[in-house]
Order: C-alpha cells, then structure tokens, then sequence
C-alpha cells in the first residue's frame, strides 16, 4: 500500500463532497480531513480553509486536475 500525502487544501463541503465523489468513481484510494473544531466553532476553517485531501502520491497529478475542474465549474 501506498503511502498517503497532503495533496490539497480543500475549499468548502460542496468541493469536498463533489470530489470523494468522482474519486470513489474513478476508485482513486483518498481520504478528506475536515479541520473543523467543535470546540472553536470552525474557526480554523476560516483560516486554513475547509479541510484536505490526502492520497498516494502517484495519484496527485490526476487529483489536482480533477479540482482544478470543479473549481472552473463552480
């Protein structure tokens, strides 16, 4: 198994959902971490942005693209 990597810092929930999504489509392996803090009220989210994707990093090239895409279409 690959070792996952920070990829991509995420946008928004909209952007998050979207893209699992068509990675699950495309059964690219990833994981979303969301920097939300309940004990902050999300307000590093405010911050740092939504969250990020992690994956192995032969995938890294085709992840960027496919956001690079939903950020075009948003």
């Amino acid at each position: 198994m690959s070792k996952f990597k920070k990829i991509a810092v995420i946008d928004n929930e909209i952007q998050s959902n979207y893209l699992d999504e068509i990675l699950k489509e495309k059964e690219i392996p990833h994981f979303i971490k969301s920097y939300r803090d309940s004990a902050y009220d999300g307000l590093f989210q405010n911050v740092k942005g939504w969250g990020h994707i992690e994956a192995p990093e032969e995938y890294e090239e085709e992840i960027l693209k496919i956001i690079k895409e939903i950020d075009k279409n948003e």
